[in-house]
C-alpha cells in the first residue's frame, strides 16, 4: 500500500490518498499487438475477442515483478478485409497504448468483410510502426489471428519474422481452423522464428460462460465504482459517458464479461488520468492549481475553495478504493466458484479459444521472463 501526501499551503489542511499497487513510469512493460483477420469468414474470432479481452487484461495485471505489477500497453490492428482502403489492405486501429477503455471500443467497432489477408504484411506494420520498448526487461508479443496461407501476399514471411526477433518481439500465431491445416498453411512455422507459440481454434465456436451468484452483486458495485470518476477538461463528460459504454459492450457479451470488466477496472492497470481528476492527482499526472487556472474543473467543483475541491478528490478516492476492494473480493469468489464448476466438466469438452490461447502463451511468456504469476 503506497501513501501520496499533500501538503497544502498555509491555512489548508494536508490529507493522504491511499491507493492499490499501480504501475510507475520504473515498472516493466508487458505491450501486447493483436492483429485481426476481418475478412468475411472472421466474424466468430472478434466475437471470442470480445467475449474474452477483459480476462486477458486481468491475467496480465495480476502478474507481478519484485512486488511491482507490469504496465500493460496493448495495439490493435485488422487486416484482410476490403474495406480498408490502404496498401495490402491493412489499418493500425491503436498504437500501444494503456487507454484500455479506447482499446474495448476499437474491439467492438470491428467488422468483417471479404478481402485478401496478407499475414506477413500487417505483422511487418506493427513491427515497423509501433512504438516498441527498447528496454531488453520489457515484454514485447504479437498475436496474429486468421485462416488463409501464411505466405499470402508480396512480403516474405520469413524475413519479418527474422526482423521482429532481432528486436526480442515474440510472434505467436492463431489459425482459426483444424490444427494440421494451420501447419499446412505455414501457421506453425511462422511461430517458429521468434520463438512464438502455434495454436488452432475454432473461431465458430461461441465462448461457454458460467454464470455464478456473486455477478450481480459485482455488477451493483461496478456502478457505484463508475460514480467516483470526476472528469475534467474538454473531453471529461465524454469519457465518463464512454466509460458507461464500454461497459455495456461488455454485459452485452454476457454476465460473466462485465464481471471480468469490473474485475479490471479494480486493478493496477486501469488508470484514467487523462480525463479523471481522482486518478490525474493521485498519480501526480496533473496539478490541481493548473487545473484551476485553465477553468476544467468540472460543474460540481467550479467556485468552491480549493480545500473543498481537493477534499471532494479525497473522499471520492476513498469510496473508489472501497468499491474496488468490495469487486476483488466478489471477483475472487467468484473465481473460486468457477474452478469448482470446470472441475465438474469433462477435459474432452475444454477447447481452445482466442482467449485461453493468448493466455497460455501469455502466461508462458512471463513466467521465462521472471514475472510471477497469480
Amino acid at each position: 500500500m503506497k501513501t501520496f501526501l499533500f501538503i497544502l499551503t498555509a491555512g489548508f489542511c494536508s490529507f493522504s490518498f491511499s491507493q492499490t499497487l499501480h504501475p510507475s513510469d520504473e515498472a516493466r512493460k508487458i505491450q501486447i499487438a493483436i492483429l485481426f483477420d476481418t475478412s468475411g469468414s472472421m466474424d466468430g474470432l472478434i466475437e471470442q475477442a470480445k467475449s474474452t479481452i477483459w480476462k486477458i487484461v486481468n491475467t496480465a495485471s495480476k502478474m507481478t515483478e519484485k512486488g511491482k505489477a507490469p504496465q500493460l500497453e496493448i495495439a490493435l490492428y485488422d487486416y484482410g478485409n476490403d474495406g480498408i482502403k490502404t496498401p495490402n489492405w491493412i489499418r493500425k486501429r491503436t498504437d500501444l497504448i494503456g487507454d484500455l477503455d479506447s482499446i474495448s471500443g476499437q474491439l467492438f467497432s470491428l467488422r468483417t468483410n471479404g478481402g485478401s489477408e496478407y499475414c506477413a504484411a500487417v505483422i511487418e506494420s506493427s513491427v515497423n510502426d509501433l512504438k516498441w520498448s527498447t528496454k531488453p526487461s520489457d515484454m514485447r508479443i504479437i498475436y496474429i489471428a486468421g485462416n488463409e496461407p501464411f505466405n499470402q501476399g508480396p512480403i516474405d514471411y520469413k524475413k519479418i519474422l527474422k526482423l521482429a526477433a532481432t528486436k526480442n518481439i515474440v510472434v505467436n500465431t492463431i489459425y482459426c481452423g483444424p490444427y494440421d491445416q494451420g501447419v499446412k498453411e505455414l501457421w506453425y512455422d511462422g511461430s517458429l522464428y521468434s520463438q512464438g507459440m502455434y495454436f488452432n481454434i475454432n473461431s465458430d465456436q461461441k465462448v461457454p460462460q458460467i454464470n455464478t451468484p456473486y455477478d450481480q452483486q459485482i455488477i451493483t458495485v461496478n456502478d457505484s465504482l463508475n460514480k467516483t470518476y470526476v472528469g475534467y477538461g474538454v473531453d471529461g463528460l465524454y469519457r465518463a459517458n464512454k466509460q458507461a459504454e464500454e461497459d455495456n459492450n461488455a454485459k452485452s457479451m454476457g454476465f460473466g464479461v462485465i464481471s471480468e470488466r469490473a474485475g479490471a477496472k479494480s486493478n493496477a492497470n486501469y488508470e484514467n488520468s487523462s480525463w479523471d481528476l481522482v486518478d490525474g492527482v493521485k498519480f501526480g499526472k496533473i496539478s490541481l492549481d493548473s487545473i484551476r487556472t485553465q477553468n476544467l474543473l468540472p460543474a460540481e467543483l467550479k467556485n468552491k475553495p480549493k480545500e473543498e475541491q481537493l477534499k471532494y478528490i479525497e473522499n471520492k478516492n476513498a469510496e473508489r478504493i472501497k468499491y474496488q476492494n468490495q469487486i476483488h473480493e466478489l471477483s475472487q469468489k467468484r473465481e473460486d466458484y468457477i474452478k469448482e464448476e470446470l472441475k465438474k466438466m469433462s477435459e474432452t469438452n475444454a477447447q481452445k479459444d482466442f482467449g485461453s490461447a493468448i493466455i497460455e502463451s501469455l502466461v508462458t511468456t512471463a513466467q521465462k521472463n521472471g514475472f510471477t504469476v497469480e
